[in-house]
């Protein structure tokens, strides 16, 4: 089954034949593409809103799972909602910024920010089915008609998500931001009480899954596979993140943006006990001295893992340009943006690399022993990267079963060792380094098993 296509009811534009001698057919008038025309095109039972999923090729329920009330898959139709809640209205009380469903600040995000919207637009849909595959007015009509083709969409403006590099563009526009407005959540949101902006492209769109990937899916779009999705992720994260810093432009007063540092790292008990242990550990990923605050390298460090074993030449420079990146932002802000940049350009070249192969059972198995490494769990020293390493072998795990290359039952021996890492980040505030490397050997552990 395909993902959630909007589709439904267009106007489509007479074909108007005038008799006579000088009879001339007047054909309509291309449609104007990217008008987000609003969820409720979508609607119909003979579109995406029946009530079970009965259709032959796609579910057609697919805005009953979007606009479920309390799973996950329902969060994008919840996301205006919540500006309404007491939550919403203390951070923009505490900004100034007037009620949070009227902020633009907070509206690229918490509804389909799309710039031109058609007659069915409705802001409080949240974030809708064209925000994320486009304005539909383009390709509405081929999208319903009979014969009509995933390519021909595509043309007329649909993007094709099953690409994990045009996925990742699109996801992470909200959960990391982008340069457009009120797509960027900033150090002062979080310290008036937003939540913490975390990403895994592949987890994130397994939580959401309202499509079915099936003979009919692979036949039309292909299918990437989540290996390959969570490694693109990972690597159009960090070049996301890299961009923004690079670019410059944000901050206040003599600091830069601070959303972009490790929040954990910073913010840590400090206690006046003469037998207080300090909490801050020695990266060696970071040269930076204590008391630096490190820029947030969690896809750093996953993208490290997925580049030993799908390029090892782009690894070792991924290396060489992260240690450099590190290094100039404890000596100059000009620099280290100018490094931000050549990172980032590494990043993108992983994007493509992962992006035009395949990843075998021994690669997703390398990966996997890789994120649970004693080498790369040294750099598990900060919430953010411990929270994305258990993510990461929950994502490989599942794609190593899913694929059938790993048998489920020798899959579930590992995943009471899983459940006890995530519950070592279930809260950032009680993270503890050690306990959290210990909960991960015990996943290499039991991950030996898979082999």
């Amino acid at each position: 089954m395909g993902a959630l296509c909007v589709a439904a009811a267009a106007v489509v534009g007479a074909f108007v034949v005038v008799s006579g001698p000088s009879a001339t057919a007047a054909t309509e008038s291309a449609p104007v593409k990217g008008v987000h025309e609003g969820v409720a095109s979508c609607a119909g039972s003979s579109c995406h809103s029946r009530q079970v999923d009965s259709g032959v090729n796609v579910r057609q329920n697919e805005l009953i799972t979007w606009q479920s009330a309390s799973s996950a898959a329902g969060a994008h139709s919840r996301a205006w909602r919540v500006l309404t809640e007491p939550r919403a209205q203390a951070i923009t009380r505490k900004m100034g910024i007037g009620p949070a469903q009227t902020a633009k600040e907070c509206l690229g995000c918490h509804a389909d920010p799309g710039p031109m919207r058609g007659g069915k637009f409705q802001l409080s849909d949240g974030v809708g089915c064209e925000a994320c595959h486009g304005g539909a007015s383009g390709w509405l009509a081929s999208h319903r008609a009979v014969g009509g083709t995933h390519a021909a969409n595509v043309a007329n403006g649909l993007r094709p998500l099953e690409n994990p590099k045009v996925r990742a563009g699109v996801c992470l526009d909200c959960h990391f931001g982008s340069s457009r407005s009120g797509q960027f959540v900033t150090h002062q949101m979080m310290a008036a009480g937003h939540p913490r902006v975390a990403f895994e492209l592949d987890l994130f769109s397994s939580m959401i899954n309202h499509w079915d990937v099936d003979a009919d899916y692979v036949k039309r779009k292909g299918y990437a596979g989540g290996v390959k999705t969570w490694a693109v992720g990972q690597a159009m994260a960090l070049d996301r993140s890299l961009s923004l810093y690079g670019e410059g432009g944000r901050g206040g007063g003599a600091f830069p943006e601070l959303y972009f540092f490790d929040c954990h790292s910073c913010h840590r008990e400090i206690s006046d006990d003469p037998k207080a242990r300090p909490k801050w550990e020695a990266n060696p990923g970071r040269p930076i001295p204590s008391g630096q605050p490190p820029f947030n390298d969690e896809n750093m460090i996953m993208l490290q893992a997925a580049a030993r074993v799908a390029s090892p030449a782009l690894a070792q420079r991924l290396e060489a340009d992260s240690r450099a990146f590190h290094a100039a932002m404890a000596r100059d802000r000009g620099e280290s943006q100018r490094a931000a940049l050549r990172l980032a350009g590494t990043a993108r070249a992983l994007a493509d690399a992962f992006a035009a192969r395949g990843f075998s059972r021994a690669d997703t198995l390398a990966m996997l022993d890789t994120v649970l490494s004693t080498e790369l769990s040294r750099r598990y020293t900060d919430y953010s990267g411990s929270a994305q390493a258990v993510m990461a072998a929950d994502t490989l795990l599942n794609a190593l079963v899913a694929s059938g290359q790993v048998d489920r039952g020798v899959a579930a021996r590992v995943r009471p060792q899983l459940d006890r890492a995530y519950a070592q980040v279930r809260d950032p505030n009680r993270y503890s380094p050690d306990a959290f490397r210990s909960a991960l050997t015990q996943v290499a552990q039991a991950a030996r098993s898979l082999r």
